[in-house]
């Protein structure tokens, strides 16, 4: 639904805009404005989507009004004069009627109003966090799935990384806060100053140790909140 205001001097002009909008479904009416003043009043009390606006109306004209508006609303011109036609574009209008305006032309001018807007409503797609990484192990770069990953231990410049699926950890030269930012999103957890967890490996939770099947590993105290956060506790 589009919130919207009708903008014009001349009444009759007016009262035949206003019964446009109500006949188009995915518009609300909020207010019905004689001069730009009145508008100016409807976007400070009302959440107005979409302005439809008459071009000379005495005082301000809808061209210097739209000018004074810092975030301005999506406009569709309805005016008398072709000759504004490209200002009117300039000022990134949706579209530009002249009157007299039939309901086919109208009713074309506000579609495209709301695709703009469903357009300007969805989320901006983020692009998916990769499930890998690589890491330098005696001058070559060996990928980490990070799916298969247990645990992290850090050691001051190294880290070792526990597998699901090696015997051995992978040991590289890295901090283990640049790790940890790796795996944002990921679901892992600090549990200590050295030891970062997969979330969906943990088995079992003691007074002070996290455990990943027969593995067990320190749990601090300044650690317990994020870690009951992870696992909703």
């Amino acid at each position: 639904m589009l919130n919207c205001i009708a903008v014009d001097d001349e009444r009759l002009v007016l009262d035949l805009l206003v019964d446009n909008i109500r006949r188009v479904p995915f518009l609300h009416l909020v207010k019905r404005c004689k001069n730009a003043m009145e508008a100016a009043e409807a976007l400070q009390s009302e959440t107005v989507d979409l302005i439809f606006l008459d071009i000379q109306m005495p005082g301000l004209s809808g061209l210097q009004f739209l000018e004074s508006l810092p975030k301005p609303p999506m406009v569709i011109f309805i005016t008398a004069y072709k000759e504004y036609a490209f200002e009117g574009f300039n000022h990134q209008a949706v579209d530009y009627l002249l009157k007299p305006v039939s309901f086919e032309r109208f009713l074309k001018a506000c579609n495209k109003a709301h695709d703009l807007f469903n357009l300007q409503s969805k989320p901006l797609q983020k692009d998916p966090q990769p499930d890998y990484f690589f890491v330098f192990v005696e001058y070559n770069q060996i990928k980490i799935w990070i799916p298969d990953i247990l645990y992290i231990e850090g050691m001051k410049d190294y880290v070792k990384i526990f597998l699901a699926n090696n015997q051995k950890p992978i040991m590289t030269r890295m901090s283990l806060k640049s790790l940890e930012e790796k795996l944002t999103g990921h679901q892992f957890v600090r549990t200590h100053k050295s030891y970062i967890l997969s979330a969906k490996k943990i088995t079992a939770i003691k007074r002070d140790l996290v455990c990943i099947g027969a593995i067990e590993l320190p749990l601090s105290e300044s650690y317990k909140a994020d870690l009951e956060k992870m696992l909703s506790l």
